[in-house]
């Protein structure tokens, strides 16, 4: 609990500073915060039939205060946060003999989300004919109560490769197409197995196409595979995601939305997303 309150303390003190993956994409892209700039997007996502294998409970998830921030260290490194304030799940069914213990009082429970912490490195720029590539590796820590039956409250790591390339480039504007991608492996703790890891691979392809100069529409297919043959331990399920939404510009904010659909079994069946994000001028100056 003092982990949390530590991590949410941060997580506010920069609420007005900072920077997170672009919303409504959970695809990371290869731009980095300018240095010295910090910039935070906040949402809430609205799931329906999400699975919780490892608890065996089904039903409605809110996610309340989707925070994911970004800091600009150097023009191409740049250290990212992310988390979940609260988690409300509306419990529509559960196991008989649920695979851990649960502590649940009526048909509902709550939770915080586990907080996650990654750095990102542009290792080179696009080139007319390359595509620009990057690497980002991070950790998940064990925020969660198990016991509430949404979390894992396991530690995990990751890395991934990051790839883009931008199409229609015009003077003086954005591109008009941005595609990229991620393939990489978590190392997840299977929480009912002990000294038992599920290395699972990552993956992430998406485009951002810009209407306006202040519409954009957004869009990807995002998620994690079973590397193994046979079914994966409890809480490592593979999980994919299809989003399409868009990203308006306005009062120097960006506005976001999105619908989403679930992929896999243990995806949820649909979903929608909103958020705002804000990036501020440069506020400090990195370290050289």
């Amino acid at each position: 609990m003092k982990v949390v309150f530590f991590s949410f303390l941060t997580i506010l003190s920069l609420s007005f500073l900072v920077y997170g993956q672009q919303r409504p994409l959970l695809t990371d892209d290869i731009d980095i915060t300018p240095p010295g700039s910090i910039e935070i997007a906040a949402g809430t996502d609205f799931f329906q039939n999400a699975k919780f294998p490892l608890s065996g409970l089904k039903g409605d998830l809110t996610r309340v205060g989707d925070i994911r921030v970004k800091t600009g260290y150097a023009s191409n490194v740049e250290v990212q946060i992310e988390g979940v304030i609260q988690n409300f799940l509306a419990i529509n069914s559960q196991s008989t003999n649920p695979p851990i213990p649960l502590t649940l009082n009526g048909n509902s429970t709550n939770d915080f989300g586990d907080i996650e912490t990654s750095v990102k490195i542009k290792l080179r720029n696009e080139t007319k004919n390359i595509p620009a590539l990057g690497f980002k590796f991070g950790y998940k820590l064990p925020n969660s109560d198990q016991a509430k039956g949404i979390g894992t409250n396991q530690i995990d790591i990751y890395s991934k490769v990051i790839v883009q390339k931008t199409f229609g480039k015009q003077q003086g504007k954005n591109p008009k197409l941005k595609v990229f991608g991620n393939v990489g492996l978590a190392i997840m703790t299977a929480p009912l197995d002990r000294f038992t890891q599920n290395d699972v691979l990552l993956y992430g392809l998406a485009g951002v196409y810009r209407v306006n100069d202040s519409i954009n529409i957004a869009s990807e297919v995002n998620g994690r595979l079973n590397t193994r043959s046979g079914p994966a331990p409890l809480g490592t399920e593979s999980q994919g995601q299809f989003r399409i939404g868009t990203q308006i510009k306005a009062s120097g904010l960006r506005f976001d939305t999105a619908a989403i659909i679930g992929l896999t079994r243990f995806s949820p069946r649909t979903g929608i997303t909103f958020g705002v994000t804000y990036q501020s001028p440069k506020i400090f100056t990195p370290a050289q």
